[in-house]
């Protein structure tokens, strides 16, 4: 079940609930235009490029990306030294662009629903294993670092 219960999955499965949305149940709703499509590819770019600087840093200090695992570092460079989530701070931004994109307006309310399910299903329980094995270290992290931005 650990395999399949990570981010992305849930990622997939948020944009694909609106793109079912915008498919079939429009209600005529609509923010079509250019400046959404521009807003909506600066989202999914942008997203794409927090999660790329996180994983990099994350090898860089060779310890784990998965939610789930204890990592054997705690990694506060880089991306790091802005938020405590940049990766998630990238999904809550690709499912945001990709809302944008499908014209699923009525979607919208996924975003703060991913963020609740992002906080509760991995970020509180990652910052559980920190504070276990990282102490005062992430303590001091915690209190000079925000978890979104």
């Amino acid at each position: 079940m650990h395999r399949i219960d990570i981010p992305p999955v849930w990622l997939v499965g948020f944009a694909f609930l609106a793109w079912l949305q915008a498919r079939h149940f429009p209600l005529g709703l609509s923010l079509e235009g250019g400046l959404t499509d521009l807003l909506s590819g600066l989202l999914i770019g942008g997203g794409i490029l927090l999660a790329v600087l996180a994983i990099m840093e994350f090898r860089r200090h060779k310890t784990t990306v998965i939610p789930h695992e204890t990592p054997s570092a705690l990694v506060q460079s880089g991306i790091y030294k802005r938020s405590r989530n940049p990766i998630y701070v990238g999904d809550v931004l690709i499912l945001a662009g990709l809302v944008l994109r499908f014209d699923a307006v009525l979607s919208l309310i996924l975003i703060p629903i991913f963020v609740w399910v992002l906080e509760h299903r991995f970020i509180l329980p990652e910052e559980d294993r920190l504070r276990r094995n990282f102490r005062a270290d992430f303590a001091r992290y915690e209190r000079k670092t925000r978890r979104w931005v």
